[in-house]
């Protein structure tokens, strides 16, 4: 009957099958990144269609690369792609989380309970996990600590050796923008610059950005800027509509021409009668109006984009003005402004601003594939920084917190009564795969590691975790390897969900790609 009531262009897969085959999909994502995970994990290379290289073991960048098909798989991608827009760092950890989550779920299957069951156990062992990762979290207590959270982040990617320096200039980045402990990501402009090395990133209390001045003519540096920022044309405005002028000699094209001129000489007379010695212009510049510019000694740049100007006009504590009359009451300031050639690129520094609500980190780097692995490092360590910044409390690394909820989590199965007590166990069982893949990656015996951390944490050490860059088990908030809260809390919370919808899911239709109709005209003249 459902087959005659069904289109024959659907596949459908129903009960157990669609089960199997959405945890399989599911496995698959986890067991791709799985390699990745932790300071000694490995590198992804993916090519695109066009031969584009990205060598990366970023998480989030390795899904979104890859051309997804199955619907389950889809959806590990979109918890990681969340987790990245919601803390910054995790995506490794919540996807092999979630893979795990429902491998272990097959088991309880196989066991004849039923799925929703199971996704109840899973909810009650989340709920539980939550309130004993706030009870064993720490305080931030100083600026060091935010420091190591940021080198945490950043251990085993490409900026690894210049870990301590980025990780210093994310935290000093934060600080500055940092508005009553809230800090908008947004408000950290990251900018990349082939050159040099990545030692020889900087922090600029100001803007930078990839722009020339509008003329040669004009200078390259100016010192104690007056900024203003415009988001009108210094040009004759072009009409709305179709216009006609009709000249009939000689004497009026001049006299049209002389009343244009005269138009922006006025423009830029208002301009030098602001003070104003540097301009961004959103819109257009004249070439006449660089002219009597350059002429003046104001530097200028033209088609700055609209969130460059915002971003500028926070650094230095400008206004965008959209009214000549107004200019002389919006100006900004900056100890520098200068224009720098690097290679065949120019790039506009605006240095020195005071009290500014925008900054730069600036990124060196040898060659594209660095600079593109770095910057998703300082992402990475920068999401982690303004996450501890926002939820002030850190949890220790190296796999600690995740023997600590295991141990708790099988004592509080015992309260739990009926079948969701297995599914509790098994979600403990769970948390367990990340220690065991931070070993695994790193050479140890995962099986032997697992069962010492275990022992250490039977004795009431709390914070007992992996320290890979000596390969022994120790406390590792002590020693510098700390997590903010939040970034386990979010990968726990969107693991558990996404594993509970995919568990409840019992029947699966695709539509097929209609066929192509061929032309039946084709080829005929």
């Amino acid at each position: 009957m459902a087959e005659e009531v069904i289109s024959s262009n659907i596949s459908r897969a129903v009960g157990r099958e669609a089960q199997r085959n959405n945890i399989a999909a599911a496995r698959v994502i986890a067991d791709i990144v799985k390699t990745t995970l932790g300071p000694k994990g490995m590198d992804k290379m993916l090519v695109d269609n066009s031969g584009n290289i990205t060598v990366t073991n970023d998480g989030v960048t390795i899904l979104e690369e890859m051309e997804i098909d199955h619907p389950a798989a889809k959806m590990m991608v979109e918890i990681a792609k969340t987790q990245e827009s919601e803390v910054g760092d995790g995506t490794t950890t919540v996807a092999l989380l979630a893979g795990k989550l429902l491998e272990n779920a097959e088991t309880l299957l196989d066991r004849r309970i039923h799925p929703t069951l199971i996704s109840k156990g899973y909810n009650l062992a989340m709920e539980k996990s939550l309130e004993i990762l706030d009870e064993i979290a720490l305080p931030l207590s100083s600026r060091e600590i935010m420091k190591q959270i940021a080198m945490t982040a950043m251990t085993g990617k490409g900026a690894e050796t210049d870990k301590e320096l980025l990780a210093s200039l994310i935290v000093s980045a934060s600080e500055e923008v940092g508005l009553g402990g809230y800090v908008d990501r947004e408000d950290i402009k990251i900018e990349k610059m082939k050159g040099g090395k990545v030692g020889e990133s900087e922090l600029i209390s100001g803007f930078v950005f990839e722009k020339e001045r509008a003329n040669i003519e004009m200078p390259s540096k100016i010192v104690d800027a007056r900024i203003l920022l415009i988001d009108f044309p210094i040009e004759i405005k072009s009409p709305g509509n179709e216009t006609k002028i009709e000249i009939s000699s000689p004497e009026q094209l001049e006299s049209f021409l002389v009343s244009e001129e005269k138009y922006i000489k006025e423009l830029v007379d208002e301009i030098v009668n602001s003070n104003a010695n540097v301009i961004f212009c959103q819109k257009g510049i004249d070439d006449v109006a660089q002219y009597y510019l350059a002429k003046e000694g104001i530097m200028a740049f033209r088609r700055v984009p609209k969130s460059d100007m915002e971003k500028i006009a926070k650094a230095v504590s400008g206004k965008i003005v959209s009214n000549i009359k107004d200019i002389s009451l919006c100006l900004g300031s900056s100890e520098i402004v200068e224009e720098t050639r690097v290679g065949e690129n120019s790039y506009t520094y605006i240095r020195g601003c005071k009290n500014p609500k925008t900054v730069t980190l600036l990124l060196r780097g040898g060659s594209a594939h660095v600079l593109e692995e770095v910057e998703r490092a300082v992402r990475d360590g920068l999401g982690d920084v303004i996450t501890a910044f926002r939820h002030g409390k850190a949890v220790p690394g190296g796999g600690a917190v995740e023997i600590e909820l295991a141990k708790r989590l099988r004592v509080f199965a015992k309260s739990v009564s009926g079948r969701e007590q297995l599914a509790v166990e098994e979600f403990a069982h769970s948390l367990e795969s990340i220690p065991e893949t931070l070993a695994e990656n790193a050479g140890l015996d995962s099986v032997d590691i697992v069962a010492q951390l275990k022992k250490v944490h039977e004795s009431g050490v709390v914070n007992a975790g992996l320290n890979l860059l000596n390969d022994k088990i120790e406390d590792t908030f002590a020693s510098g390897i700390i997590e903010p809260l939040k970034v386990k809390t979010q990968a726990i919370s969107s693991a558990t969900e996404l594993a509970s919808m995919i568990l409840r899911i019992d029947d699966v239709l695709i539509s097929k790609p209609k066929p192509v109709k061929e032309n039946r005209f084709e080829g005929l003249d």
